[in-house]
């Protein structure tokens, strides 16, 4: 439950020993275990001292560690390799239904069993003022996964050198998506930050691997080309039951504001190459969108 200190917002871990471990040694020891699988990087990664930004923002999967964690390695392996940014924008799908269509987390400190990070009021402000579409809504994240299991890598990779602005798409929408990334893009570059965006979002759920993996490469074509109505149309078209297309969908759209082209796949697989169970799964990719 949310609660205020001193007058200060505080969101403690929802998921802590669920998705990811809530001891602190067994939750790096599992971060670590990620980068170091099969399906992940294969290595720890090598954090730059200096920011040498290279990319807008990624696509990054939000499962339990165990399942999508060596996915999401690969997007936090290339961050660690840019250098801290001052802000990470992570925007997420709203899975409990609660609070507003678009919802950003006010000014507050954010818990994990690795420590707390700040929100940026100052983005904050700004990209509500600029967009016109985001409400200021604490409701929304106060149980919301796909935004928190994010914090616990940028803290091993940063520690406490950053902020971040949490924002929770329930209305996911290339309307939605275009507005957003319009707001985000006019707030960040009048206030001058440095920042990369997280788009929060799993690909195709609980079909066989085959099914999915077939599914999944369809909307990957899409993303890479950032091609927001075509992914929209796949989606509905070949079934795809994407979790979170709205935040993907932003960060593509932002990325095209600064003269990109193209998303990187980095890394595709699903739950059952690190479960073992091909059954039914759910996919997972880590995309790079860089700068031009």
């Amino acid at each position: 439950m949310l609660r205020a200190v001193e007058n200060v917002l505080v969101r403690p871990p929802a998921v802590a020993g669920t998705f990811y471990p809530a001891d602190p040694e067994e939750l790096i020891k599992l971060i670590e275990w990620s980068f170091t699988h099969p399906i992940g990087p294969g290595e720890l990664p090598k954090v730059s001292e200096e920011r040498n930004k290279q990319s807008v923002g990624f696509m990054v999967p939000h499962a339990g560690y165990i399942y999508s964690g060596p996915v999401a390695a690969w997007a936090y392996y290339k961050l660690a390799q840019e250098g801290a940014p001052e802000v990470v924008i992570i925007i997420g799908p709203n899975h409990t239904g609660v609070g507003s269509p678009i919802s950003i987390m006010p000014p507050s400190i954010w818990e994990t069993p690795l420590g707390h990070v700040h929100v940026d009021p100052e983005a904050v402000e700004e990209i509500v003022r600029e967009s016109g579409i985001v409400d200021v809504d604490a409701s929304a994240h106060a149980y919301e996964h796909s935004l928190e299991v994010q914090v616990p890598f940028l803290q091993y990779l940063f520690g406490n050198k950053f902020r971040i602005v949490p924002i929770v798409m329930g209305l996911q929408t290339p309307e939605a998506a275009k507005a957003l990334a319009d707001g985000i893009y006019r707030a960040m570059e009048k206030l001058g930050k440095d920042y990369v965006v997280l788009a929060s979002s799993d690909l195709n759920h609980y079909e066989p691997h085959e099914v999915t993996v077939k599914k999944d490469m369809i909307a990957i074509e899409k993303i890479t080309a950032l091609d927001t109505e075509g992914l929209y149309k796949a989606l509905l078209e070949y079934d795809i039951s994407m979790c979170g297309p709205g935040p993907t969908m932003t960060v593509m759209e932002l990325t095209k504001k600064y003269g990109g082209n193209r998303g990187i796949l980095l890394k595709h697989a699903t739950s059952g190459d690190t479960s073992g169970d091909y059954s039914q799964v759910v996919g997972y990719a880590s995309v790079q969108f860089p700068l031009p």
